[in-house]
C-alpha cells in the first residue's frame, strides 16, 4: 500500500497520508508524494493551494520509532542524510509559492507537529492535542520544531512541550495564533476547503509573493536552525539515551534514564 495519495480538485491538491494503522506517520514513501504535489502547486497556475490530510483520524504521529531505533547502527554522517531527507520536505513547503493548509484531526506529534507548523494555515479539530515529547524517547525536536515554537509559543510554554514532554489542546493552541482556525471534530478537512475556497478567490501570484515575504520575516534562519537540529539529532539517535527511550516505548514501559545517568 502506498504512503500518500494526490487528489487533483481544479484549483487545489489534496495530499492524503494513508498510513493510518501507524497514525499519519511520515515514512520515507510519504516525501516524494508530498515533493510531488508542491512542485505541481509551484508549476501550474491554475493551483491556488494544497491541503494536507490524514485517514485514520489523526493528522501524523511524525517519524516511526521502529525505523528510528535501527538507527544507531549507523554513522553519524548516515544519520544526518536521512534527518536531511526530513528537512528537505520541510523546506518545500515553506518554499512552495502556493498556501500549504494543513487538516487536523486528532493531532500531530513529533515530525508532524513540525509539518503541521510549518503550514501557512492550519484547521484543527477542538479535540485535537499536539506533542513534541522527543525528550521521553532521549532524542532532540528535528524538522524545524525549535523554530516554529519558539516563533510561535511564549517560551514558557514552548519550553514545557519540549523540555517535558507535555500535550497541548487545540484551542490553547489557537488562543495563542499557532493555529488558524478551529472546527468541530470531524470537520477539519471541510473547514480546510473552505479556507481554501477563500484563497481562490483572491490573487494568487500575490498570495505567493505574500507567503515569501512571511516566511523570511519570521524571525530567524530557518536553514540554520534545521541545520542545527539535523546535526543534534543525529547525535542523538546514536546516544543510550535514545537505545532506552526507544526501547522503552516499544515495550510500552517507562523509560529509566536515571539508571543510565548512574552508570555512567
Amino acid at each position: 500500500m502506498t504512503a500518500a495519495r494526490i487528489e487533483d480538485w481544479g484549483d487545489r491538491l489534496i495530499v492524503w497520508n494513508l498510513n493510518a494503522g501507524r497514525r499519519g506517520a511520515l515514512t520515507a514513501d510519504y516525501y516524494p508524494v508530498l515533493h510531488e504535489a508542491l512542485a505541481i502547486a509551484a508549476a501550474e497556475p491554475r493551483i491556488v493551494a494544497v491541503i494536507l490530510v490524514s485517514e485514520g483520524g489523526f493528522f501524523s504521529a511524525g517519524g516511526d520509532l521502529n525505523v528510528l531505533a535501527t538507527r544507531a547502527a549507523q554513522t553519524e554522517a548516515e544519520r544526518r542524510g536521512n534527518i536531511e531527507k526530513l528537512h528537505d520536505l520541510i523546506r518545500a513547503v515553506h518554499d512552495c509559492p502556493k498556501p500549504v493548509i494543513a487538516a487536523i484531526e486528532g493531532g500531530a506529534a513529533g515530525a508532524g507537529l513540525s509539518l503541521a507548523l510549518a503550514c501557512d494555515l492550519s484547521v484543527a479539530a477542538r479535540d485535537a492535542r499536539f506533542t513534541a515529547a522527543y525528550v521521553k524517547a532521549g532524542l532532540v525536536p528535528d524538522a524545524g520544531l525549535t523554530h516554529a515554537l519558539a516563533a510561535g509559543l511564549p517560551r514558557a510554554l514552548a519550553n514545557r512541550m519540549v523540555l517535558l514532554g507535555e500535550p497541548v489542546g487545540a484551542e490553547r493552541l489557537h488562543a495563542l495564533g499557532a493555529l488558524s482556525e478551529l472546527a468541530e471534530p470531524g470537520t477539519a478537512f471541510d473547514a480546510a476547503l473552505e479556507l481554501a475556497n477563500r484563497l481562490a478567490s483572491g490573487p494568487s501570484a500575490t498570495q505567493g509573493a505574500i507567503k515569501a515575504l512571511m516566511t523570511g520575516a519570521a524571525g530567524g534562519d530557518l536553514h540554520a536552525q534545521l541545520d542545527a537540529e539535523r546535526d543534534a539529532m543525529a547525535h542523538a539517535q546514536g546516544t543510550p539515551e535514545a537505545a532506552e527511550g526507544i526501547r522503552a516505548f516499544l515495550e510500552k514501559r517507562a523509560p529509566d534514564f536515571a539508571k543510565l545517568r548512574e552508570t555512567t
